[in-house]
């Protein structure tokens, strides 16, 4: 018998309303995007709508989504899209 893998999770980073951020995971980001944008999502993206996906990687559990998620909102807003391209190896 063969064991199904895990989803992957998705860390992701959001433009919303006023120009600020947004950072989640999710396993479907096309999926939270529309959830956040239909007022489904957290408070913080309901009080300021997204406005597009900036950036997305996927992780191989929600664990290592979570630690990312917590490195990258560490960072400045100008070192956050940055993360991305670090954590690709870029």
């Amino acid at each position: 018998m063969t064991a199904i893998a895990p989803a992957p999770y998705w860390l992701y980073l959001l433009e919303c309303e006023g120009g600020v951020y947004y950072a989640g995971i999710a396993i479907d980001v096309e999926r939270r995007f529309y959830q956040h944008l239909f007022g489904v999502g957290a408070k913080f993206t309901r009080a300021r709508p997204p406005l597009r996906v900036i950036a997305a990687r996927e992780y191989p559990s929600k664990s290592d989504a979570l630690r990312a998620e917590l490195r990258l909102k560490a960072r400045s807003r100008g070192e956050k899209v940055g993360f991305f391209a670090e954590a690709a190896g870029a």
